[in-house]
């Protein structure tokens, strides 16, 4: 009888799925994401492969949101986390191409809950912009352990670039805007670092922003993880699933051999970020997030769904996501409404009781609500997708969804509405039968919603006047150009004979320009320099170098692109990065 009362008496006490409230200090908050790890990459969302013991049990503990959804890659969906915004506004419009530099008046999360004396740090994968004003401690971090770029070991990354296949393994990063050695693998480091951060700032409220950079490519992670994989067949343990599943290759099976490996290593890591919050007493005062930013890179196991990274379709953008915050949350709840990355912070305004950024429209709603057990008023709202190359392409690539519909444009910018997709989730939750002639009136009035919010976002302000990179200030100096932020020719990597440009905000002064190449460049040529009003150029002795300096360099009070190039013969070779020094 008295267990029955005590029953009886939690249901009154604590409604739904949220406690008392009363008189509770400002959680902490800790928001891990990784890096491509699909929706698939789990134990609990059905893979009997990979193993993520820490994070199935952390899902089984918390708020688990099974419809929530991203953008198809990393940089605008990281965009739109920080900011609640759909990353078009924010200046983001691509991984690189210059598109990946998050404009500097966006308010991030990190910047809302400083207004409420929070310590802030990030740790991994910042990928909004690698130079002043775009960086994490221009942005509100206060501790910042990042690698530069999209990737350790692209090419916008340069000190870790030219490590090639051990790139993950005792890199160069970069702690507070300067260059530091280290020694481990990655996310050791980065997960290492954050648990530092956490015991540092245990006795104030901390946000920690905890960014694994696996399992993006390149594919390296320690042997005794990959030990555990290299005799599994991915593709096994479906024959008897009547979802619909794309055939691996051998090269498949092997890639998701090393991301499953890289994923418990990111399990094993979140195993000791918990034991750390038990030790210091800190778990049930403390918010963690759990999601990932796309879909997966390479084919393999995404619960059935369509598409990958870089995809609209579910694959591409359905992820997991997990909150727990025992204080006030009771855990082991399902929530079914759609949700997406912009609901992230106008949720951690409400829940650490700070205002929402001001003069700006914030496309996402506080979760809240939903996590206790009442309607909204926009559930079901739009939610809208796009990715295509440096900018949105009009109807390729795009979708909007709004339950139980989804339509998705893979076609011309005049095509007719029988030419685009319409699927219902709800009864089609693979994406396999497209309605578009059965339900053409839905399809042209969701349609119709598409170009009106499609016009809004690419005439937003940060796309008409996108970003600058700042030369000459005392916040970062020297500056180093890197290629993720260069723009110019479409798909600019790393090629020598390629038109590029950064787009700076340059301070008058007196500089050392540096130039630096992928290989030496041949002898006999003109290094050349231009800018808005003028060129400087070089002649360069017959002797190949990798490396020009141009001393002494009088650069004017400008806006514009700065365009470096070696001109030898018929080809002008693009440099793999630039450094600008100051000097007076």
């Amino acid at each position: 009888m008295r267990l029955h009362f005590l029953r009886l008496a939690s249901v009154f006490l604590f409604p739904c799925s949220i406690l008392s409230a009363q008189a509770q200090p400002p959680p902490n908050v800790i928001l891990v994401i990784t890096d491509d790890q699909g929706y698939g990459d789990l134990g609990i969302t059905g893979n009997p492969h990979v193993r993520t013991p820490v994070i199935d049990k952390f899902a089984k503990e918390s708020v688990r949101f099974n419809r929530f959804y991203v953008s198809p890659v990393c940089a605008p969906t990281r965009s739109s986390l920080m900011t609640g915004r759909y990353s078009l506004r924010t200046g983001v419009r691509d991984t690189y191409n210059g598109g990946a530099m998050m404009a500097p008046t966006e308010i991030t999360i990190a910047e809302m809950l400083k207004q409420a004396n929070y310590t802030t740090g990030i740790f991994g994968k910042w990928h909004l912009g690698d130079n002043y004003p775009s960086r994490p401690n221009d942005q509100g971090f206060d501790e910042s352990l990042i690698h530069l770029s999209g990737g350790m070991g692209q090419v916008g990354d340069v000190t870790t670039y030219f490590k090639g296949d051990s790139s993950y393994f005792n890199p160069t990063l970069w702690h507070n805007g300067k260059q530091q050695a280290y020694q481990g693998y990655c996310s050791d480091i980065f997960a290492a670092g954050a648990l530092d951060f956490i015991e540092k700032n245990q006795k104030r409220p901390f946000f920690c922003y905890l960014s694994f950079n696996a399992p993006h490519t390149p594919l390296q992670v320690p042997d005794a993880y990959y030990q555990h994989y290299k005799n599994i067949d991915p593709a096994s343990g479906f024959e008897k699933d009547d979802r619909p599943f794309v055939k691996m290759s051998e090269a498949n099976k092997e890639d998701a051999r090393k991301v499953y490996a890289m994923v418990e290593n990111i399990d094993d890591n979140l195993g000791k970020l918990f034991q750390k919050l038990d030790e210091l007493n800190l778990t049930e005062n403390t918010l963690v997030i759990f999601m990932t930013d796309n879909g997966p890179q390479q084919v393999r196991y995404v619960a059935g769904m369509r598409g990958r990274k870089g995809s609209v379709y579910q694959g591409g953008v359905r992820v997991p996501f997990y909150v727990r915050y025992p204080t006030r949350f009771v855990g082991n709840k399902d929530i079914d409404t759609p949700a997406a990355h912009i609901d992230v912070l106008p949720t951690l305004a409400e829940l650490c009781k700070v205002p929402l950024p001001k003069d700006c429209k914030i496309d996402g709603h506080s979760l809240l609500p939903l996590i206790e057990g009442k309607s909204v008023p926009w559930a079901n709202r739009s939610l809208f997708f796009y990715w295509s190359r440096r900018y949105p392409e009009l109807y390729n690539n795009v979708a909007l969804q709004k339950a139980p519909y989804k339509l998705v444009g893979h076609t011309d910018y005049n095509a007719e509405i029988t030419r685009f997709e319409l699927f219902d989730l709800e009864k089609d939750p693979y994406e396999q039968k497209n309605l578009v002639n059965e339900k053409t009136a839905v399809a042209r009035q969701l349609k119709i919603e598409l170009d009106g919010l499609f016009q809004e976002l690419v005439n937003s302000e940060n796309m008409l006047h996108p970003p600058r990179i700042e030369v000459g200030t005392p916040q970062e100096n020297p500056v180093i150009l890197n290629r993720n932020d260069a723009d110019g020719d479409l798909g600019i990597w790393a090629q020598e004979e390629i038109y590029g440009l950064w787009r700076v905000r340059v301070h008058e002064g007196r500089y050392t320009i540096r130039f630096k190449f992928i290989e030496p460049v041949p002898g006999n040529g003109q290094m050349i320099l231009e800018t808005k009003p003028f060129i400087n150029q070089i002649k360069q002795p017959g002797t190949p170098n990798d490396l020009i300096e141009m001393k002494d360099v009088h650069l004017p009070d400008m806006e514009g692109d700065l365009i470096p190039y070696y001109s030898v013969g018929s080809r002008k070779i693009f440099p793999f990065w630039v450094e600008i020094e100051k000097i007076k």
